[in-house]
């Protein structure tokens, strides 16, 4: 049975980090795409970020460039968020998914290309 757990969220100031951590059971998160996605009360679900198989890419959507940067831990079959620099408007329920076929593209996969999602972790940027 695959799980994911998203972990990490929290209230913080504008301009500070926080570390998101998405675990993975049931399946080997280095073999897949992996991503990170956040949604908003009225909003469509947005792509944040997104690695590929084996690492071979990574990808950031404009407005979290420079500030995010997405990694895994093979040993912990993890993948991290870190963001740093937070803004209000990062504000959302962020959540990771994996695929399972093999993704070696540069562009991100489409949201219906994932297979499993996590639960979501509430980032709330606020001063």
């Amino acid at each position: 049975q695959v799980q994911l757990v998203d972990s990490g969220g929290g209230l913080v100031q504008p301009g500070g980090s926080l570390r998101l951590s998405c675990a993975g059971s049931g399946v080997t998160l280095v073999l897949y795409a992996v991503g990170w996605f956040r949604q908003v009360p009225g909003k469509e679900r947005e792509g944040v970020s997104f690695i590929s198989s084996n690492d071979l890419f990574t990808y950031y959507e404009n407005s979290v460039k420079g500030r995010f940067t997405i990694s895994r831990d093979n040993a912990k079959n993890a993948v991290y968020l870190q963001m740093n620099n937070l803004k209000p408007e990062d504000t959302a329920v962020y959540y990771c998914a994996v695929g399972t076929v093999a993704y070696y593209s540069e562009l991100p996969p489409l949201p219906n290309e994932y297979d499993y999602w996590g639960q979501g972790t509430q980032v709330t940027v606020s001063s």
